[in-house]
Order: C-alpha cells, then structure tokens, then sequence
C-alpha cells in the first residue's frame, strides 16, 4: 500500500513537474501569435495557442514529432525536447506561400490538407478583419470563390458550383442548421451567424453527403465559433476584444465585445453583437431601371405612392439585429473534453425589397407592404470529446444540439385592407456520434452515426387592418415531422508519403409524416407519407509527386431527401402562379466528378486549378400541376396557375476554378480568384434552360502590402454579364429585377468595383480598419439578386483587445 502511494505521489510530482507552457511568437515583430496549432502528427495530440501565443504542451512529452503550423507561418516540425532546449519559447517565420493547412470540415476531425482529396479552401481571421464583412453572408464572398446572391439587405444565398439555397449544406461547430423549411428559393439563414463570434471558416466544394447527409450537394460551408481557452500558468486567464464600426452606404452602426475567462479544467467565453442597418444607398453609374423613383407609405389609413427625395436610397431596406453566444468548457484531463455553447440571434422585421419593387400591369405597386417579421435562431449544443484509444475508436466525438427556428411573412396588396402573416417555427434536434480509429501506421477509419428530427410548426393569420379584426387564415406548410437516420464510414489508405486513397459510404434513411389543412384549400389528401432511403458513396485520391505538386481527385454521389418545403408549400412563386402541395416526390442524386492541381513555383508563387463536372438527376423542381383537376385556383383573390415541385428534371453542372497567389519577402502580394461555371436543367417541355443557380463569370483580385503593423490592400471584383438568352427561364419572368437590353428585354449587366482596405495596429491593444469600397460608384445588381449594391462606401473601424 505504502508503494503504490508513494508511485501515486511520484507521478501526480512528474505531472505537475512536466506541465509546460510553450510561447509563441511572430519572429519579426516579437508579437504572440494566436490560434497557431500544435499537433501530434497522426493529429491525436493537439492543441491551440491562446492570444497571448501560449498552450500547454505538457501532453507531448517524448514525442519525436510535433507539427507546428499557423497559417501564413511556416510550419515547423520540433521534438519535446527541442522544445525544452529552447526554454519552451519558439519563433515562427512568416511564410511566403504554404501548401498545407489544419481544417475540420472534410471528416469532421482536424486533418491536414494533404489528406483530403476534395477541394476546401479557408477564411482566416485577419482577412476577416482586413475586409470588414457587415453579416456572415458577406463573410463568405471574402474567399473569392462563392458568389451572393441578395434578396433584401437583411439576407444572402450563397451560390457555390452551380447550386444554392437547399442544395448547399450550413454546419456550426459540426451541427447542420439546414431544417426541413429549407426551400429552393433564395434563403437568408445565415445571417443569423455573428462574424464577430466565429473563429475560423471553411469552404467544403462539392458533393459530401458521405459525411454530413442530405444537402451536402454544392458544397458545404463549416463554422467554428470561439473556443473558450483556459489558462497555462496559476491564475485564471482573462482576455477579450471589444469592436465598434460605421459604414456609410448603409449608416452602419455595429458594436460587438466578447470575453474569455479559463482556469485549470474550466473555461467560458462570452460574445454580444448588435447590428443597425439604415436604408442602402447605391451607386451613380449604372443603369436608371435600378433607381427607386417612388416607394409606398400609408398615410391616413390609404396606401400612397412617394416620390423618393433621392432615388438612390432604396426604400425601404433598414433592419436591425443582435447576436449572443455563451460558450462553457470543461476539461477534466487530457483525455475528455466536454463544451456547451447557446447561441440567440435575432432581427428586427425588414422588408423583402425584390417585392417592394414589383408592379401590377397598370405600373401601380403591387404591394402595400411585404416584410419578414422577426427572424429568430437558437441553438443549445453539448459536445462530448473523448481521446482515449480503445478498441473500436482512438477519438470519439458526440454532439447533441437543439434548435429553434422562427421566420413569418407579413404581405399585403396595394391599398388592400387584408394583411396575410404566415409564422412558421421549426424545433430541430441532432444527435451526432463521430469515431476515428488507426488500424495501421498507414490506415486510418472515420465513422458515424446521425440523427436528425424537425417538428415544422406553421400558422396562418388574416387581418383586416380596417376593421381591426383577424381570424385564422391558411398556414404556409402542414404540420410535419421529418426525420433523418444515417450511417456512414470513410477509410484512408496511404500507400506512401506520396500517394493516399479515401472511399466513404453512407446509407440514409428518411422519413416524413405531413397533415395538411383542407378549410382554406381543396387538397385531395389530408396527409402525407415518405419513408424512403438513399446510399451515397465516393472514391477520392490525393497524389503528392514533390513536396510542391498536389494532384487530387474525386468521384462522389449525393442526394437530397424530399423536405417539408419541397412535399407541402403553399404559395405564390411567381404573378399569377401558386405552388400547392405534392405528396409524391422522391429524393433527387448528383453524380461529381473533380480534378484539382496545385503547384508552387519557388517560394514566391501557388498556383491551383480545379475542374469539376455534376449531374443531378431526379431533380425537384417547379412544374405546373393539377389541383382536383384543375390547372388554375383562386390565390389571395387572384386566379393562378397551379404549380407543384416534381421529381420532373436533370440537370447538369461543370466548370473551372482557378486562383493565383504570389508574395515576396518584402511584403508585398497578390491574390487572384476566377471562377466559370455552366449549368443547364430541362424544361417541363423537354427543351434546355441556363441553370438558375450557375452564376455568371466572376472573380476577384487583391494587390497589397503587410508588415507587423500595417495592411493595405487594393481589390477587384468582377462579375461578367447574363444576357437574356443566357437567362434562366423562370429568372425571365421576374423583370423588375434586371436591367432591360436594347431589345426591351430583361438582362443582368456585368459590373466591376474597386476597393482600398487598411488596417494598421496602433499599439498591442488598439487596431483601426478603413476602407473605401466601390471607389467609382458603381450602381450594379448581382446576378438574381433582388436588391442593388451599395454605391461608394467608406467603413471605419476601431478594435480594442485586452
């Protein structure tokens, strides 16, 4: 007994004796260096460095091999003891150019880049600063190779590869927020995202239901919000930012603080935003259609047409928002992790401006108002992370989330007493249980289990603003259930240091109950049944001949399973068309293939292309329809032709992405973004259509200069024209959002602006950002956006961290 004490006290003495604290630091200026990763190198062992550029590295004593990376750095491969020679204080050198990155969102585990055979490119923080993204919508448009689409200020639909909206999957700390209301038109969900909160984000092209299941079609958009750190040294460690910013185009008045306090095995960080955003102004030069000449306000109970003092402030448009974000982790030791974190996001009511903008045939408005109400998002998540080999997993992760979502429609006709709101709250829970297991020093397994279910709760209300009286009107969706099982499994195989093969197979079953309402309309079923599978599977290779070529490929399947949207909507897509309900559809499947090179030149230049090619058969898409017979029904009092989603199309995508980065030891660089896409879908006809979602030719390029203290850059984006016939044929029944072309025609324009950024650090706590965005005042649309860009922008911002 006296021995195994004594052994006791020895190795709690070696423990304690062994806890070290590394310091890291930008070689240069001597500054700490944040979020830089230390990782053993079959990625068991890892950890981050805190702000201060501190981590504990006390779990890698003995080990020969510690990659050490950050990006911009280059990475460096010490052993334990080279770190205990150097007193636990390293130096990390800028890099010129890097092939290699951590990321999360290829396995859902942190992997080098050398290991994923798909296309996946990073948003690091200091652009995020550089560019000042107003949402988390603009955010993404910061990598240069998803373009946004908008269809008010408060919104964004990422088109990526050709598809969009619910063919595009969103994952926040590993748990999807695409619900079973997710609908093919435009959707604004992500803005409910604080860029001020999320910590590092990822771009997965491409199809990757393998992994993440149903939508995982496009591609998948991965967020990781703040970690709480807990501290290296006796007392509790404390740190924080605080961030304030005005932008012209929009009197943008944003403030956001957040705060990390860690001890020993406990930590917490805490993040609040808030957003205002007034009316959007735009551009000078462009064309005159884009102008707001007029706008509706109700003045003594009648709906009256204003001229607009000024036809370049788009009326209305203003909106408000706040985010909150609690994150609390708990570390027993080294071997369990376990993280809660709630998130609250939401906005004030804002007009869908597309709709503000939409006239009768006499020229009138359509619309005496059509808002969203408040758009409400809350997510509770706990995260279980065990990193104790057994027999069936060397890592284990579980993940238990529940969200709540809340979205309404608020519409009325011009100068029509009835006003339709359509509420719809959705209650989503996810069970996620991710393995990883090396069975060999060359094979590693990654595999899983998921569970998903939405509760789809919709109401209609009718007022007559008037009378002051309301009743219950028609809901948007019937009241559904949808479920989602899965399975998958995902092997890699390194044959070598040069060559590694992955396959992955997924089986998903799911299922969804709909009872629908037949006192508004005449359905001809009162429910709806699916219960249905699908198996997916894909085949990736990443060859590596020198250390600066990569050659990957990969050959993968996805689908997407039949939600509530696509089964059971009511309402109007289009003038004059109404989509009802169809119990019939099945899930729809891509086929994708993708080739990806990148090569560095030197030190000084990279150089990646990649190539891609999908087919979507089953495709669900709008058709018109019949409703008891009948191809036309009475619809908010007006007769519309019915339309329904149907499994009634293939569609196919292919095209090019390329990207350029060249910098010197000086400090100056260049980034350089280009991306082709083509998409074609049949036509309930049998005749071809330009895919709705394939944007048009667009890019971006960046010419700057970095030091420690000062970043400025000079960018340009770009996007080329869609002419009419290139115009998908339901985008051609929407004219007020085009220009018109010399035929009367509706067309999009392509459009260029140029942009200066700086940021420059003050002092080790203070950092301002300017910028001046669209410098010569362009008056442009995006492709199918519904709303004009801001004209000439000038952002000012200030940073304090503590």
């Amino acid at each position: 007994m006296l021995k195994q004490l004594l052994l006791i006290i020895f190795f709690g003495y070696t423990t304690t004796f062994f806890s070290q604290t590394i310091t890291i630091k930008d070689k240069e200026s001597g500054e700490p260096l944040e979020s830089v990763t230390l990782a053993s190198e079959d990625k068991k062992v890892y950890v981050v460095t805190n702000n201060k550029g501190q981590a504990d590295v006390s779990d890698f004593v003995g080990f020969n091999k510690i990659i050490i990376q950050s990006f911009g750095y280059e990475t460096q491969i010490v052993s334990y003891n080279q770190l205990e020679l150097a007193s636990f204080q390293l130096n990390l050198t800028a890099s010129l150019l890097a092939m290699d990155e951590i990321i999360v969102s290829a396995n859902r585990w942190k992997q080098n880049t050398r290991d994923i055979p798909v296309k996946i490119t990073s948003i690091s923080k200091k652009d995020i600063q550089l560019q000042n993204p107003q949402t988390a919508a603009d955010l993404l448009t910061v990598s240069g190779k998803v373009f946004m689409q908008k269809s008010q200020q408060g919104g964004g639909s990422p088109m990526i590869r050709g598809f969009a909206t619910n063919r595009l999957l969103y994952a926040i700390d590993g748990v999807r927020m695409n619900t079973a209301i997710f609908r093919g038109g435009n959707i604004q969900n992500v803005i409910s995202l604080d860029p001020f909160a999320i910590e590092k984000s990822e771009v997965l092209f491409g199809p990757s239901s393998v992994i993440y299941g149903s939508d995982a079609i496009g591609g998948v958009m991965s967020f990781q919000t703040l970690t709480p750190q807990f501290t290296t040294e006796e007392k509790p460690f404390v740190s924080g930012s605080a961030f304030t910013r005005y932008s012209s185009a929009n009197n943008e008045k944003t403030g956001h603080f957040d705060a990390n306090v860690g001890w020993k095995k406990w930590a917490s960080v805490t993040s609040i935003s808030s957003n205002d955003f007034g009316d959007l102004k735009m551009g000078s030069h462009g064309p005159d259609e884009y102008l707001r000449q007029f706008y509706v306000k109700r003045i003594n109970g009648v709906d009256v047409v204003v001229t607009n003092d000024d036809p370049l402030v788009q009326k209305p448009t203003a909106y408000s928002q706040i985010n909150l974000m609690q994150k609390v982790r708990f570390q027993p030791n080294e071997k369990w992790d376990f993280q809660y974190g709630f998130h609250f996001s939401e906005t004030s009511s804002y007009s869908r401006y597309d709709r503000h903008i939409r006239y009768t045939n006499s020229g009138m408005p359509r619309y005496g108002e059509f808002d969203y109400g408040p758009q409400k998002w809350i997510m509770n998540n706990l995260s279980i992370s065990n990193m104790q080999a057994t027999k069936a997993y060397d890592e284990l992760s579980i993940r238990v989330a529940h969200q709540f979502f809340e979205e309404s429609r608020i519409s009325r006709n011009f100068n029509n007493p009835n006003r339709a709101i359509r509420t719809e709250k959705v209650n989503a829970v996810s069970v996620n249980a991710d393995f990883t297991k090396k069975t060999s020093d060359k094979n590693s397994l990654f595999y899983g289990l998921e569970y998903v279910m939405n509760d789809v709760n919709s109401e209609g209300i009718d007022e007559n603003i008037v009378a002051g009286t309301s009743q219950t009107g028609p809901a948007r969706y019937p009241q559904s259930k949808w479920n989602s099982y899965g399975v998958y499994v995902n092997d890699q195989y390194k044959f070598s240091e040069k060559t590694l093969l992955q396959a992955g197979l997924r089986y998903n079953q799911f299922v969804l109950d709909a009872d629908f309402d037949t006192t508004f309309y005449p359905f001809p079923f009162t429910e709806a049944k699916i219960n249905d599978g699908a198996l997916t599977g894909s085949l990736g290779l990443v060859y590596r001949p020198t250390a600066k070529w990569v050659i990957s490929s990969n050959v993968a399947t996805a689908f997407r399973s039949p939600n509530v949207d696509d089964l059971g909507k009511v309402f109007d897509s289009e003038p004059g068309s109404v989509v009802v309900p169809n119990p019939d559809l099945k899930a729809e499947y891509a086929y994708n293939v993708d080739l990806n090179v990148a090569k560095l030149f030197g030190k000084n230049v990279k150089v990646d292309v990649s190539t891609y090619y999908t087919l979507l058969e089953n495709a669900m898409v709008r058709r018109d329809f019949t409703l008891n017979g009948a191809t036309e029904i009475i619809y908010e009092g007006e007769l519309s032709n019915v339309q329904a989603i149907q499994n009634a199309a293939n569609a196919k995508v292919y095209g090019i992405q390329a990207g350029i980065e060249v910098k010197s030891a000086t400090g100056f660089y260049f980034h350089g973004d280009l991306n082709y896409q083509k998409g074609e879908e049949e036509l309930d006809n049998g005749d071809k259509s330009p895919s709705r979602h394939a944007a048009p030719f667009f890019g971006v390029g960046r010419l700057g200069y970095a030091n420690s203290k000062l970043d400025l850059q000079l960018n340009a984006q770009f996007s080329d024209e869609v002419s009419y016939d290139n115009l998908a044929e339901e985008e051609k029944g929407k004219p007020e959002i085009y220009a018109i072309d010399g035929n009367g025609n509706p067309y999009s324009p392509s459009w260029y602006t140029l942009n200066l950024k700086s940021m420059y650090k003050l002092n080790e706590s203070f950092t301002v950002t300017a910028g001046l965005e669209n410098i010569t005042d362009q008056r442009y649309r995006p492709y199918s956006s519904g709303i004009v860009a801001p004209g000439k922008n000038f952002v000012l911002a200030l940073r304090a961290k503590f």
